[in-house]
This record gives C-alpha cells, structure tokens and sequence, in this order.
C-alpha cells in the first residue's frame, strides 16, 4: 500500500496478538515468566490468542469507514490501535492528524472533575487551545444537553449524561479523525440521530470518521464504504450496502432449513420458507423489497371446501397480516403434492417476524402450526420502531386562507 497526502489512516499489514492468562507484571515476575518459557521450548503455547491477522486498509480525508463483523472479529482492537491505547504486534499504523474517539461511556474524563472541567481537560488533551475550546463551549453544552449539571463531579452523572457529554466534546473539539465505536448504542433515539447527524457534519467538514457498529441502517446511512472483520481477517471490503448485504447473507440461518415434516388428517406440511421475490433461500430480507412466504404440503385425499391461510405475527404479539385462499376464490385443491406461494410488498417495518399456517374447511380444523418459521426483516424503522405497517398512504395540506 502507498502512502498518500490524502490519507488520514493507514494500517499495513497489522496483527494484534494476546496472551491470555497473563497478569501485569513486575519486572521480577516477567523475568520469571521468560524463564518458564525457556523451559518450555518445544511445546505449543495455547495461550496466544491473535485479534488481527495482516490487517491492511487507509482511510482517506474527509471519508467516513464502516467496520462491521460479529462480536470478537477484531474491531474494537482495530480501533484501539488507532487511538494509540495499544500497539500492534506486527505492521505500521499511521494517522495524521489529531485522533478523537469514543470508544466507552466516560472515555477520558476524570470522574472527580465537573463536566466543564472535563471540556477543558479533553481538549487539551487534543491539543487543543483554551481559545479554541473556549469558541466551541457553548456549542458543545448545548449539544449535550447537560447545562444544569456543568458544574456537577461527572461521577455522578448518569451514563447517559456522561455518553452526551463525551460525544458532544469528540465531535466539536475538530478532530481530524474521529473514531466512534457501538458505544452510541447507549443513547436513545433522538440522541443517536443527533450523532449520526454530526458525524455526516464531521465529514463535510473534511475530517475523517471511523464507525464501528452493529446498527447496519446507522452503518449504511453515514459510511459509503465498509469492511467486514471475521476472526480478525478483513473479509471484504466495498460498497456498504453490498458488504451488508452479503455480510447478513453469511450470517442468516437459511429459513426454513430444518423443518421436520407435519402431519394431520389428509395434510401433511413439507416445508415452509421465506424468501426474496427475485431472491433465493438464505439471503436477508430487507423491509423495503417484497418476499414471499412458501409452503409445500401433501394433500392425500379430496377434501370438499379445503381452506388455506397464512399469517404473520410481529414481535409485539400483533397479527398483522392473515391471508387465506377463500378471500379470493373458492377452487379446490385436487389431491397430490402443492406449493402455495403468497407475496408480500414492502408495507412492514423492520424486526422479527412469525409465519403461521392454518389449514382446514368452513366446519373444522385440520392442521395449525402457529410457529413455523420466523425471520427478521433489515433495514430502518425511520425512527418509529413502535408502527407495525409501512402504508405511504396519500396525505396533502389544502390550505384554508380565503
């Protein structure tokens, strides 16, 4: 990789390694360590646990990067490697420029000092003038949110004060690589929006952001590019949408896959599945493409007035969708092997969905299996999670003035 004017981070070939069990030691002990060590040449050391393996990647002036992966992938190392809190085992990091980060609630203040004292303290810690945080202070306090308790022992504040505060100072003491870790998961919603939307201010303003989070929707909303970490190896890099999308897809359990045979009466239910109207079995759904719900079953004789319906549960407990054959027509359904497909638009909001099957005539029950198969839907829920259904129905403003 070659260096650039234009780069604000640069990791080269970079491997974290930890020794697990080890203790921080005195200087007598850790001699005594290399000693048994010595002694112990020939045999394995199951102690050795490495974060990162040849990590290599920059980040350019004025880009926001998006780390994602599961937990233990490596990317909370990654980011204290940049912020200088550990060192690589192996390869080069560079950074230019002043680093701010957020890695913790509380990262960095004293918790004996007041929030002003800490504003102050932080931004000297960046290098930064008392002037210069002197021009930013009101700025600062207003985003946080804390006026009342400037003058309160930050150890008192709760931890989403302390989260406000230490967020409000990263982002406004003009870093020039801010570095953001899942901690922004602490807040509430209009707190994590005022973020995200700082965070895109941060950007235009030609600094460098590095998010890690397991918010994908915040991920793809604020990073153009992303990479995935699995098992401290960068896995791919691109386009966020695309990497989260197939990032999902390799850690989506296939739906349907699984499922024994259901039996009653003259039904027996092979399979249900979901899946993405152009799609295939086993890659994400996302809320706004439509999917279809599939079920496959064996029908052993005739029944006269045979009735099929599907349903799907949120995870509130609400029913919100119930189709059955008989809301649109009445044909029977000859014995033999079958497959009911019924498609869905993008008219949910995100999370996790139940399918229910219910089969039987107008007089009695057959089969019911409430719980067949559940799934998530991705994507943003526009900051109402609580709205069951997406409708876009029309909506004007006729204006009443003579």
């Amino acid at each position: 990789m070659s260096s650039s004017d234009s780069e604000r981070v640069r990791l080269e070939h970079v491997s974290k390694r930890y020794d697990l069990g080890e203790r921080a030691l005195s200087a007598r002990g850790a001699l005594g360590n290399r000693v048994k060590r010595a002694f112990r040449r020939g045999t394995s050391d199951r102690t050795e646990l490495w974060s990162l393996r040849d990590v290599s990647f920059s980040v350019m002036e004025g880009e926001a990067l998006g780390i994602l992966g599961p937990n233990g992938a490596g990317k909370s190392t990654i980011l204290k490697i940049l912020t200088g809190i550990t060192v690589p085992t192996r390869g080069v990091i560079e950074t230019r420029g002043r680093v701010a980060a957020l890695l913790e609630v509380g990262t960095g203040f004293h918790p004996e000092l007041t929030g002003r004292e800490n504003v102050y303290l932080n931004g000297a810690i960046l290098g930064m003038t008392r002037r210069d945080i002197r021009w930013r202070f009101e700025e600062i306090v207003e985003f946080a949110g804390v006026e009342r308790f400037l003058d309160t022992p930050v150890k008192r504040y709760s931890s989403g004060m302390y989260l406000r505060l230490a967020f409000a100072v990263a982002a406004h003491l003009e870093p020039d690589i801010l570095v953001v870790d899942e901690i922004l998961a602490v807040g509430d919603v209009e707190f994590q929006r005022k973020c995200l939307s700082r965070m895109r201010q941060v950007g235009i303003e030609g600094r460098t952001v590095v998010f890690v989070s397991h918010d994908l929707d915040s991920l793809t909303s604020l990073c153009p590019r992303s990479l995935w970490l699995e098992a401290g190896i960068i896995r791919e890099t691109g386009s966020t949408s695309e990497v989260v999308r197939r990032y999902l897809a390799a850690h989506s359990a296939s739906v349907g896959a699984g499922m024994a045979s259901i039996s009653a009466g003259p039904v027996t239910v092979h399979r249900v599945r979901v899946v993405p109207v152009d799609g295939v079995t086993g890659t994400p759904l996302f809320r706004d493409e439509p999917f279809a719900v599939e079920i496959e079953f064996n029908l052993a004789e005739a029944t006269i007035g045979l009735d099929i319906s599907v349903y799907l549960t949120n995870g509130h407990g609400t029913r919100v969708i119930d189709e059955a054959l008989s809301d649109r027509d009445r044909s029977r359904v000859p014995p033999g092997e079958h497959r009911l497909r019924l498609e869905v638009p993008p008219l949910l909001n995100v999370g996790e969905y139940t399918v229910g099957v219910w089969i039987g005539t107008q007089y009695h029950d057959i089969l019911e299996i409430p719980g067949a198969i559940s799934f998530n839907l991705e994507g943003s829920d526009r900051g109402r999670p609580s709205r069951a259904l997406v409708l876009r129905l029309p909506m004007t403003i006729d204006s009443l003035d003579a």
